[in-house]
Formats: C-alpha cells, structure tokens, sequence
C-alpha cells in the first residue's frame, strides 16, 4: 500500500508562546525529504513538539501565540501525540480507528478495509468491537498509531510513542512503525528522549538545542561516534552514557512537615468499572497484593502496561477506593487532611493544573495547607525559573510534568506517590526530578513511584513488581 510521501520544510520559522517574553523556536531552517525517517532530539523545552505542532496546524489556532517564518507539510498526516489516550473518539475501537478515514469522506468499504489493516499492523486482535476503556497504556499508544495508518498518511508524526511503555510493548510499536514505514514508503519524524532504540528505524538524526536552533543534523552512525559527549552534556540521552547522578534537595525543601506514616497493603483487589452509552467494562487491575511501604525508603513499583501500576499508586494516595483489602485507609480522609500527608503526581500533569502563572501553582498546596514553601528555589531546583510567570498551559510537556511535581510536593508530605515522573525529561531535568524523589525518601518521607525507567529504579531501596492479572472485559 504505497502512499504519496511528504517533504517537510521549515523557513525561518519562529514560535512564541502567548504570555511568553522569549519564543521556543526561533529563524529555524529545516528540510526533510519525502521518504526520509528523521529522528528529532534534544533536551526538554526545546521544541520538538511544537515544530510537530506547526506541522499540523495547531500553532495559532489550538495554542494561542505568535507564528513566524514558514512551516509546509502538503499531503496526508498522521499524529500520535504524547498521551493517546486524549485521542480516543470513540467506545469500540473499530469505531475510533474508522474516525480518520470517515472524515476523508471515503466509502464505507474502504474504511473497513484500511480499519482492519491498521489494527493488524500494531497487532491488536480483539477485534473491532472491544471496548476502548478496556485497554491498556500500551494498547492505547497501539490504537493510536492504528488510528494514524488508517488514514495512509505521506508523513507520520509521533511524539515520544513508547515514553510510558515498558521494554516489550514499546519494541512491538517501534516494529509496526518501521513496518508501515517500509511497506508505504511514508516519511516519518519521530521525536524521542530515550533515543537510542530508534536509531535502527532511522536513516537521519537532527538535534535542537535549548534556544530552538539545530545543533546537529547527521546519520545515526556519525551522530553517536562523534556527538555523543557534546550533546551528552546538551542533556541528550546518547548511547554509551550512564545515567547522571541525582541531584540533591537540601532538607529543608523535602523533610516532612508531619511524620511519614508506614503502608500495609493486604490482599488487595481493584477492580475498576468505566460507564457508558455501550454498557459498562469492569477490569480487573489488581487482586491479592500484599505488600509493606516504610518512611524513608523509595519503592519502585514496576511491571508491564496493564500490571496495575497507576492504579496501587492512586490507591495508596487515597484517590482509588480497594474492591477487598486494605491500602493504608487515606481514601477515608477529607480532602483537607489527604492533601496535607500525602502527594500525588499524575502521568498526565495538565490534568492538576489550576494557577495562572507557574510560580502560583507551585505555591498552591502549601499555601492550602498553612505551610511556608521557597518558590524561587523550588523552580531553580527544576530549571523552571525563567517560566516563573508563564501560564501553565504554555510549557511543554516535560516542563509541565516538572511543575506538577513541584506543586505536589512543595508543601513537604509525608507520603509523595509519583506516576511515571522522568517520562520527557532529559539528563539534566532527569537528574533534577530523580533527584527530588531521592532526597525527599532520605528525608524521611515515603516515596514510592510507578515507572518504566530502568534508571529511577536502579536508585530505589525497594522494588515491587507488578504483574498482569486475569481481567474482565466488555459490557
């Protein structure tokens, strides 16, 4: 199925943000030819997401700011963005697939045809029928991707697809994008923190800088032998690197206002049921998990998409009421005691965003709970400074999951509960969010994080792991 491919190009384009004084992207030159498969890195808030936004018409119209110079992709394009989830339209997933090709106006037959196509492609076989809500993370980065196929796009667009997947998953979607790609010779730009997987899929790699600029534009070869330290440096996860060390918060922005209390999870069962025109879909996310989380440790929770991850976090913070067993009791607490013992940070950050200007969501919770907090070195602590005054919604999504993390724990819990929280970072941020989780356990707090990175978890005291138990699925 061979399609039409598409030549990018970017002409002393330019971006800024409404609110912003400096603009993220600025007089960038760019061609990308039709059929190339180009990798796009570079460190957090450089821009690689807005010029995928430019790509499809966003700038200006879904993100308010100012636009100049060129950005021209003329054919079809297909989008995954960052969270896949927000890009599900529809309770079946034949019916969420089918959307893209429906809105090209093409004939039912057809439709179906390219719905079944694409589903087999990213290997998702329960059939057109299956309820979107059943899905897991990595069945959802999958449907999404599906959803891009479907429409034969001359270039396709993906934004960080495998940052929340574990090792199998997010090899099974770097094996259906390189399938798609070779089958219809469609251009691809990729963007990507944790590089070094894609450097077999692509033939060309491009680098930005903080300032928006590219600072490398070369082949995967050349870009790993002679890059790897000055981009390294850059804060660009290069191959060959170790992780960098964390870096330590003095005490007096992670001790525990109140003592950390010890968690006993005993036969715990979660078994969630979403509601909807289709009828209800009950999953089974956990069941029979027994556990002890101490003060002063960190706890790596870990396993596959779909293990039930997010889930026990959202449950030890009290937000996730159990089926059967006991997690701790904080889902009985008002809102008022919850938010003063413990911490949630959430894999989607925007959705606990309610300040007007970075430094006043920063200030929010402690502010709520009676306690002092230093926003300026919390912001310093994160590289967030120079967005003191920016609207939330106008930073990136790693600045964002920064930020999220700063306004959760800025007021110094006792239990701090992370979910996915080096998703979009790079070395140096990395270090920065690592960095909090480490010195806020050795403080005395109870921290435990939900993730995929190897890396946070080599830094862990204890680690959980998680595996996938039977589910239930379907109205």
């Amino acid at each position: 199925m061979q399609v039409a491919p598409v030549e990018v190009r970017f002409e002393g384009f330019g971006w800024r943000p409404i609110g912003r004084r400096e603009p993220v992207v600025r007089d960038l030159d760019l061609t990308i030819e039709p059929g190339e498969r180009v990798l796009l890195a570079g460190p957090s808030g450089a821009g690689k997401t807005t010029l995928l936004n430019a790509l499809v018409g966003a700038l200006g119209e879904t993100f308010a700011g100012d636009v100049t110079g060129r950005a021209s992709a003329d054919g079809v394009l297909g989008l995954v963005g960052q969270n896949p989830g927000d890009a599900v339209v529809a309770g079946r997933m034949g019916r969420d697939v089918a959307f893209g090709p429906e809105n090209l106006g093409l004939p039912r037959e057809e439709i179906w045809r390219r719905v079944d196509d694409s589903l087999a492609a990213v290997r998702l076989t329960q059939g057109r029928r299956h309820p979107t809500d059943a899905l897991s993370g990595g069945e959802l980065q999958r449907l999404a991707l599906a959803g891009a196929l479907a429409m034969r796009p001359g270039l396709l667009l993906l934004d960080e697809p495998t940052s929340m997947l574990d090792a199998v998953n997010a090899a099974s979607v770097r094996a259906a994008v390189t399938d798609v790609v070779e089958a219809t010779g469609a251009t691809l730009l990729v963007v990507e923190h944790r590089i070094e997987p894609w450097l077999e899929v692509v033939d060309r790699v491009v680098v930005l800088g903080r300032d928006g600029s590219v600072r490398a534009d070369t082949d995967p070869q050349a870009f790993v032998r002679e890059w790897r330290d000055a981009l390294g440096d850059l804060g660009v996860w290069m191959p060959g690197l170790p992780a960098p060390a964390p870096q330590v918060l003095p005490d007096d922005l992670v001790r525990p206002a109140e003592p950390a209390e010890p968690i006993a999870v005993r036969d715990l069962a979660v078994t969630l049921v979403r509601r909807s025109v289709q009828g209800s879909v009950r999953t089974t996310a956990l069941q029979g998990l027994d556990a002890d989380l101490a003060p002063g440790r960190l706890h790596a929770v870990t396993g596959p998409s779909g293990a039930g991850k997010s889930t026990l976090v959202s449950v030890l913070a009290g937000l996730q009421e159990p089926t059967r067993g006991t997690a701790g009791g904080r889902h009985e607490l008002t809102s008022a005691a919850l938010a003063r013992c413990s911490a949630w940070v959430p894999q989607q950050p925007e959705h606990g965003i309610l300040s007007r200007t970075v430094a006043e969501e920063v200030a929010l919770t402690a502010t709520a709970t009676g306690r002092a907090v230093d926003v300026e070195a919390v912001l310093d602590h994160l590289g967030l400074t120079a967005l003191a005054g920016s609207h939330p919604y106008r930073l990136s999504g790693g600045e964002q999951r920064r930020l999220a993390l700063a306004s959760a724990l800025a007021h110094r819990p006792g239990t701090v509960l992370l979910d996915e929280p080096t998703v979009g970072q790079d070395r140096t941020t990395w270090a920065a969010v690592a960095g909090w989780a480490v010195s806020a356990a050795e403080a005395g707090a109870l921290v435990a994080t939900a993730t995929h990175d190897a890396d946070l978890v080599a830094l862990a005291d204890d680690v959980l792991p998680l595996a996938p138990v039977s589910r239930e699925g379907g109205p």
